[in-house]
């Protein structure tokens, strides 16, 4: 994925086609990260989520994890002096190898970006850092169940992916939710919040017991 060249554009392609609105969604549980010393984002894009993140607990150990350069000055732009109390991680999320283990994982709109199989090797190998009493927040597009907001869903998502395969090289063609792959390490949903029709979705995930 070459997510470079849609840098110097993102964030005003987020406020113009979304508001606020996936910020809301980034930052739904993030009270669930309170006492979490070290902290894991992987795709942290432009430091949305990072900045509200170092902002609202500022002595946790940060650890963002992005495959893209200019996306990683952008968000180091974003947090000014604060970025100096992250570690950033230019490197593929499966290429990324921990250095330790992480009591929250965090992930905002970025495993929508995979398909099956690549999404099975991704929450792999991110479960593997995870601490035996770890929280997992994602932020992610969502399909409803069912009546007008699944069918405009639908449209959303398809426009999406088109775009997004031919601009970045994005390898999903559709949405391939991650609960069963969650589940089989061990982790729970504890929460979740719809936002823009069921659109978007903020979800909380906790380890419910030692691996």
């Amino acid at each position: 994925m070459k997510f470079d060249r849609l840098a110097p554009h993102y964030d005003w392609m987020e406020y113009w086609l979304a508001g606020e609105r996936l910020q809301r969604a980034r930052t739904a549980w993030l009270e669930e990260l309170r006492g979490r010393r070290r902290i894991l984002s992987v795709g942290e894009g432009h430091g949305r989520f990072a900045a509200a993140c170092m902002a609202r607990f500022p002595e946790a150990e940060l650890t963002c994890v992005e495959a893209s350069a200019s996306m990683i000055a952008r968000a180091q732009r974003r947090l000014g002096s604060a970025a100096m109390r992250v570690r950033w991680c230019h490197a593929e999320a499966l290429v990324w190898k921990p250095a330790s283990e992480f009591d929250a994982i965090v992930t905002c709109f970025f495993l929508d970006c995979f398909p099956p199989d690549a999404l099975g090797a991704v929450v792999n190998h991110l479960a593997a850092c995870a601490t035996r009493d770890a929280v997992w927040l994602i932020a992610d597009f969502a399909l409803p169940e069912r009546g007008l907001a699944r069918w405009r869903a639908q449209a959303a998502h398809g426009l999406m992916y088109a775009f997004f395969r031919a601009v970045v090289g994005l390898p999903a063609r559709r949405l391939t939710p991650p609960d069963d792959l969650l589940r089989a390490h061990r982790f729970q949903l504890a929460g979740r919040r719809d936002f823009d029709w069921g659109l978007l979705r903020a979800e909380v995930w906790r380890q419910t017991q030692g691996r």
